[in-house]
């Protein structure tokens, strides 16, 4: 007669155990209905290959690896020359290298137009890196107060502390050491007054921005803000070991360029902001208010730009880029305030005057590095 083998328990087949893998497929390939004998070699065949399949078995062996540290383990990935590489490039990431570069933007036209003309390499060079180191610093103390909001924002999520690829206690010492580092290049490659300055403008980014106003207050980028204006100072005393009113101009503007500059930014980013509780008024103001506030910064910037003209000894050059970059940029802040009370302001609307901020004070420091070799100042 067929045995049907569902009928039987395997359990009686020998001792109870864990079924190893591949035993259902044996079980299957012994139980075979249509044998003479079923019972007998139905019975013998499987309980063969329960046993020889139990007493070979080795459970499969999982290796976990637990890191004790609030660092992710993506870390420490790879060695030799990538890591190396990449531990490099994490640390170069920490100094935020797109604004050095723009605050490098504002420093060697600063320091050609107070020398009227070339100051010697040795000193461009000083002034350049110091200043260079200094941001850097100050970038990354900034990197490691906002480590625990960085994460939070869709932005900032790719920066090294959040990735892993650099611990904060690394984080803290190269900050330490590139700020150090850029007193020492700016005291005796250039001046104390200099590197003065440089210490000024790494304290007001960490402690007056970083840790006292950013998460306190809308108004501070507007305060914070002035860490960026520190450069435009740090090359004119560079070059004449002083602070005059030309530098001072050129403080302010930077000093009235940063919130139209910003606050289009943080509209853009808003949800960002809103996510990680810090009150940027692009973020928790309506784009009425910010549309408004960015149009009154920007007619101040463009009227304090103008000053160099009878304050600071501009030229033509100077003078005409001023005027023309000027109204360009209020354009394009008024057609933002127009859409704003439309309520048709789109990402790339806001994007747009962020970016062309950086187009226009780009503008405005070329002409004022060319403008010495151009004519004479239009009021002596």
């Amino acid at each position: 007669m067929a045995v049907n083998p569902a009928r039987y328990d395997i359990r009686r087949l020998g001792p109870e155990t864990a079924r190893p893998h591949g035993l259902s497929e044996s079980f299957g390939r012994c139980a075979n209905p249509a044998m003479v004998n079923p019972w007998s070699a139905w019975h013998s065949a499987c309980t063969r290959q329960l046993y020889s399949q139990t007493e070979n078995y080795q459970p499969e062996r999982v290796t976990a690896t637990v890191s004790t540290t609030d660092t992710p383990l993506n870390a420490s990935r790879s060695g030799g020359g990538a890591g190396i590489a990449r531990k490099a490039k994490a640390y170069l990431a920490l100094t935020k290298p797109r604004v050095i570069e723009l605050l490098l933007v504002s420093t060697l036209p600063t320091m050609i137009y107070a020398e009227r003309g070339f100051p010697s390499i040795g000193l461009i060079l000083a002034t350049l890196v110091g200043g260079a180191f200094a941001a850097g610093s100050a970038g990354a103390f900034n990197c490691y107060i906002d480590r625990d909001i960085d994460k939070l924002m869709h932005r900032t999520e790719k920066r090294p502390l959040v990735t892993g690829e650099v611990t904060p206690r690394e984080a803290l010492v190269f900050s330490w050491l590139l700020g150090a580092a850029a007193i020492v290049i700016l005291w005796f490659g250039a001046n104390p007054l200099s590197a003065w300055l440089g210490f000024g403008a790494i304290f007001f980014y960490v402690v007056i921005y970083s840790i006292i106003l950013k998460r306190r207050t809308a108004q501070n980028i507007v305060w914070g803000g002035a860490a960026g204006c520190f450069p435009v100072l740090i090359a004119w005393a560079a070059v004449t070991n002083t602070v005059e009113w030309p530098a001072v101009i050129l403080f302010m503007v930077i000093f009235l360029w940063t919130p139209p500059h910003y606050w289009p930014l943080s509209m853009r980013y808003g949800e960002d902001y809103r996510k990680a509780n810090v009150p940027m008024l692009g973020a928790i103001a309506g784009a009425k208010v910010v549309s408004v506030q960015v149009v009154l910064y920007a007619w101040a910037m463009v009227v304090c730009s103008l000053l160099m003209i009878p304050a600071g000894g501009a030229g033509w050059v100077y003078t005409v880029t001023a005027v023309l970059a000027g109204a360009w940029f209020l354009y394009e802040s008024h057609a933002l305030y127009s859409r704003a009370h439309r309520e048709d302001i789109p990402d790339k609307g806001a994007m747009k005057v962020f970016h062309g901020s950086i187009s226009y004070l780009t503008l405005l420091f070329i002409a004022l590095a060319v403008d010495p070799f151009v004519g004479s100042a239009i009021i002596s």
